[in-house]
């Protein structure tokens, strides 16, 4: 399995061969990121993310880390456990699906104003697929944030997500993102100071459908 974008053959593959749903069962209600992480994700989608807008929120959880003072028009969760999305208070509908079994989203074209996936881009063993369905979704010029740090469940991140520092993680979401169509693709460290113990390292990554 390697999306059909050059990859080194096992490149997408996983320590843990499970059904990823057998992964998930267990709800996971704690955050995945440290609190001066968080606010500094929380203050990169009050600047990108459309205030009234659609969202979509790939593959979240009970905590979604949008600004509590923002409205939107509507947030559609996507994730693995039914308990985590439902405890999510800022969710206005979310649907359970294994994007690493069936990538298509049951979503119209063109009816979402922005996307996130938030610490979890590294468990797509379809990336690309997943992705070329978040750019049919999106409006044209329409923003997706994908954000990752250095934490993982590391038997359930594909195998070159392994290999890989932050910075060559960072080219490889951009490679990610060039494959499957979207334009002005640009990185972003929301969190440069890790390295003395302050925070979480965050990087996010910016593109335009």
């Amino acid at each position: 399995m390697n999306d059909d974008i050059g990859l080194p053959p096992g490149a997408l593959e996983k320590q843990d061969p499970r059904d990823d749903a057998t992964f998930y069962v267990q709800p996971r209600l704690v955050t995945h990121i440290d609190d001066r992480a968080i606010a500094s994700l929380t203050n990169c989608y009050r600047e990108l993310l459309p205030s009234g807008g659609v969202l979509l929120d790939l593959m979240s959880s009970w905590v979604s880390h949008l600004p509590d003072d923002v409205a939107y028009g509507e947030i559609i969760g996507h994730g693995m456990n039914a308990e985590e999305l439902a405890a999510n208070p800022r969710l206005t509908r979310w649907f359970i699906q294994d994007l690493n079994q069936n990538p298509t989203l049951e979503l119209s074209d063109a009816s979402v104003d922005a996307a996130m996936i938030c610490v979890s881009i590294q468990y797509l063993q379809k990336p690309v697929a997943v992705l070329k369905e978040v750019a049919r979704v999106l409006r044209s010029g329409a923003p997706i944030v994908i954000s990752f740090s250095n934490r993982c469940f590391p038997t359930k991140a594909v195998a070159i997500w392994l290999g890989l520092d932050d910075s060559q993680r960072a080219q490889l979401v951009a490679y990610y993102l060039q494959n499957a169509g979207f334009k002005n693709i640009a990185g972003r460290q929301l969190i440069e100071d890790y390295e003395f113990g302050v925070s979480d390292p965050l990087t996010a990554i910016v593109a335009r459908s």
